[in-house]
C-alpha cells in the first residue's frame, strides 16, 4: 500500500525523499518528467500542481486511470489560497485538500510525515495517528557567516522550501565564493518576494534593508507560479533597497545540457528566470545551479563552482562601488568604432557621444571623481584620442605605437591568456596565432588606444573586423576575439583597476561576441573579456532588442538615452552658405545675364 506524491515542485519530492519512517511507503516524481505515472500498487494519489490543473497536461489521464482502479486522488495547488479547480477535481472531501495542503505550505520534513499519516488515517483509515502541521518560519536567515563591517556584503535570497528541504549545498557555495571574492555574504531565504497590499515585503524590510549592498536573487518575480502574479507585481520593496540587484541563474537543466547547447537556457529558465526579472530591473547573472539526476529519480541541485565565482565576483564588484570614494574610483570610458576608421570613432546611434564623454566627465567632476584635465569640447576630445593613435591602420604610425601609454606586456598577457578554458584559447590561437598576434603590437607589448585623465581611462573598444571586408566580420558568431581585444579589458581590470566600466552608446561589440546566446561559460568570449566588470551602458531608448543583448550576455546596466530631436534635413554651414550664393548667381543670371 503505496503513496504516490507527485508534485511540479522537486523540493517537495526532495522533503518527502527525506521523511523517515513514514505511516506508508512513498513513490515519488515530478509529472512533468513522468507523463504516465506507474500506479501498480498504489492505494492513494496526492498531486501537488504550481501554476494549478493548466500546469501538466496528463492530469485528466491520471483522473480517468484512478477512477479506473478506485485510487482516491487529492489534488492541490501551489499557492497559500485553496486552488478550487483542483479542489473539485479532488476525490476525497474538500477539508482533507485543505488540510493536505496546510501541511505541504508549510513544508519540510516532519510536516511531510505527518501528512503522509494523516492521509492513511483519514482516506485509507488506518489508524496510525498524526498531529497537525507545524506553522515554520515564513523568512530567515541561514546559519550565522560572520559579517566584517569592512566588507561590502551581498545578500543571496532563496527560496524557503530549498531551506525547508535541505536543498541549500547550491547556496552554500555561492555565499562562500561571496567570501572568497572579498564580501560578506548574507543567505536569506523567503516564502516569495510578492510585496503586500502596502507594497511591503517583511523579509527585505527586516533583513536585508540597511544591510547589504548588493543582492543576487534566485527568486522569480513575484514569487508565485500563476499568471496574475506577474501581473500584479511591482518592485517596490526591492526598489526601496537602493541597491544593485543580479538575477542568478538557477536552471532546470543539467550542466551537460547546458554545456552542450548554443542556446545556453531552455525556453521555460529563459522565460522565467531572465524575461520576467528583467521587467525588476534586475541585472542578469550567470547560471551558478543546474539539476542533476538524483538515484531515485529527484532531481539533486548542484553548484558550478566557477560559475558560481562569476556570480559573486560581479555582485562583489557592484557592491563595492558604494563603499571606494568617488575621488578613488578607477572608470572606463569605451567609445565604439565601426567600422574600424578615424572618422567613425564615437559612433553610436542617436547619441553623439564626444559631447557625451564631455558632458559625462563634467558631472563626474562635480560628483568628486578624479578626471584630471580633459579637454571640454567634444571636437577637440575625439581628435586628441585620434592623434594618439587609434585603430585605423591607414593612419597609425610607429612613433604613436611607442608614445602610447595604455600598453599591455606580453608576460601579463601570457598569463591572462593561459586562464581561458581550452575551447576559448584554442580558438584564439587558430584565428590569431600565438600571443601578442600581429595586431597593434610594439616591441612585443600590445598597444590600446587610450587617453588618461586622472583616474578615468578613455578608450577606443578594440576592433573586431580587418581585412578586406571588415563590416562582415563584426558580428561573425564564430570568430573568437583577437588578443588585442581580450588585452584591452583584462587590462582595464588587472593594471587600471577599473572599478567600472562604461560603454558610451548603441552599440558596442563586447555583447555581440561568440559565444552562448544567454547563460554564458566561461568559455564564452563576452564572460571571458568582461569578467566581473561592472558594465554601464547608455542605450538608446527605441531598441530594446539590442539594449537586451547587452543586458544578458554582459550584466549591463542599460541607463536609457532618449532619441534625437526631429528636424529637416539641410544643408549646414559653408555649404548652407554656399548654396545660398548658387541661388543668387542663378537669380543674377536669369535677370540680366
Amino acid at each position: 500500500m503505496t503513496l504516490l506524491l507527485l508534485s511540479t515542485a522537486d523540493t517537495d519530492l526532495l522533503a518527502a525523499r527525506s521523511v523517515e519512517d513514514p505511516a506508508m511507503p512513498l513513490r515519488l516524481a515530478n509529472p512533468v518528467r513522468t507523463p504516465e505515472p506507474d500506479l501498480d500498487g498504489v492505494a492513494l494519489v496526492l498531486v501537488r500542481l504550481l501554476g494549478g490543473r493548466r500546469a501538466w497536461d496528463g492530469f485528466d489521464a491520471l483522473l480517468a486511470a484512478c477512477a479506473e482502479r478506485r485510487i482516491p486522488v487529492v489534488a492541490v495547488g501551489g499557492e497559500g489560497a485553496p486552488d478550487a479547480e483542483l479542489t473539485a477535481a479532488s476525490t476525497v472531501p474538500s477539508g482533507v485538500v485543505a488540510d493536505a495542503a496546510a501541511y505541504l505550505r508549510e513544508g519540510g520534513p516532519g510536516n511531510l510525515r505527518e501528512l503522509v499519516a494523516f492521509l492513511s488515517d483519514t482516506v485509507l483509515l488506518t489508524g496510525h495517528g498524526f498531529a497537525p502541521a507545524v506553522t515554520l518560519p515564513a523568512y530567515g536567515v541561514r546559519g550565522a557567516r560572520a559579517l566584517d563591517p569592512a566588507r561590502p556584503t551581498v545578500g543571496v535570497v532563496y527560496y524557503r522550501a530549498h531551506e525547508l528541504s535541505g536543498n541549500t549545498a547550491f547556496v552554500d557555495v555561492l555565499c562562500d565564493a561571496v567570501e572568497a571574492a572579498g564580501g560578506n555574504a548574507l543567505p536569506v531565504y523567503v516564502g516569495s518576494l510578492r510585496p503586500d497590499a502596502d507594497g511591503r515585503v517583511a523579509a527585505v524590510e527586516e533583513l536585508l534593508a540597511g544591510r547589504v549592498d548588493t543582492l543576487v536573487v534566485t527568486v522569480l518575480a513575484g514569487g508565485g507560479s500563476n499568471a496574475s502574479d506577474s501581473e500584479s507585481w511591482d518592485a517596490r520593496a526591492l526598489s526601496a533597497l537602493d541597491v544593485p540587484v543580479l538575477q542568478g541563474l538557477c536552471v532546470t537543466s543539467s550542466r551537460a545540457e547546458w554545456a552542450a547547447s548554443d542556446a545556453g537556457l531552455a525556453p521555460i529558465d529563459a522565460a522565467m528566470q531572465v524575461a520576467i526579472p528583467e521587467f525588476d530591473g534586475r541585472l542578469i547573472g550567470a547560471p551558478f545551479s543546474f539539476k542533476e539526476s538524483g538515484p531515485d529519480g529527484v532531481p539533486v541541485y548542484v553548484a558550478d563552482p566557477e560559475r558560481a565565482a562569476r556570480v559573486a565576483g560581479t555582485a562583489v564588484a557592484h557592491a563595492r562601488l558604494r563603499h571606494v570614494p568617488n575621488g578613488e574610483k578607477n572608470v572606463a570610458l569605451v567609445l565604439s568604432s565601426y567600422p574600424t576608421k578615424h572618422s567613425r570613432v564615437g559612433n553610436a546611434v542617436g547619441l553623439d557621444t564626444p559631447a557625451s564623454a564631455v558632458k559625462l566627465l563634467q558631472a563626474m567632476r562635480a560628483a568628486g571623481y578624479d578626471v584630471g584635465a580633459f579637454p571640454e569640447d567634444g571636437d577637440t576630445l575625439v581628435h586628441t584620442l585620434i592623434a594618439a593613435g587609434g585603430h585605423d591602420v591607414e593612419w597609425l604610425t610607429e612613433d604613436q605605437l611607442r608614445a602610447a601609454v595604455a600598453r599591455v606586456p606580453l608576460a601579463d598577457y601570457e598569463t591572462w591568456f593561459a586562464t581561458l578554458p581550452d575551447t576559448l584559447r584554442t580558438g584564439m590561437l587558430e584565428h590569431w596565432g600565438p600571443p601578442p598576434g600581429s595586431l597593434y603590437v610594439d616591441d612585443g607589448d600590445i598597444v590600446l588606444a587610450a587617453l588618461q585623465y586622472g583616474r578615468v581611462v578613455l578608450m577606443i573598444q578594440p576592433p573586431r573586423g580587418f581585412g578586406e571586408n571588415p563590416i562582415a566580420i563584426y558580428h561573425d558568431p564564430d570568430l573568437p576575439p583577437s588578443h588585442h581585444y581580450l588585452a584591452a579589458y583584462r587590462w582595464l581590470e588587472q593594471s587600471f583597476g577599473a572599478h567600472a566600466v562604461v560603454h558610451v552608446g548603441k552599440h558596442g561589440t563586447l555583447e555581440w561576441l561568440p559565444g552562448k546566446g544567454l547563460g554564458l561559460s566561461a568559455g564564452c568570449a563576452p564572460d571571458a573579456v568582461l569578467g566581473d566588470l561592472p558594465l554601464f551602458y547608455p542605450f538608446i531608448v527605441n531598441d530594446p532588442g539590442e539594449g537586451t543583448q547587452a543586458k544578458r550576455r554582459a550584466h549591463a546596466t542599460v541607463v536609457d538615452h532618449l532619441v534625437p530631436p526631429m528636424a529637416r534635413a539641410e544643408s549646414y554651414d559653408e555649404m548652407a552658405q554656399l548654396e545660398q550664393l548658387l541661388d543668387e548667381y542663378a537669380q543674377v543670371q536669369a535677370m540680366d545675364p
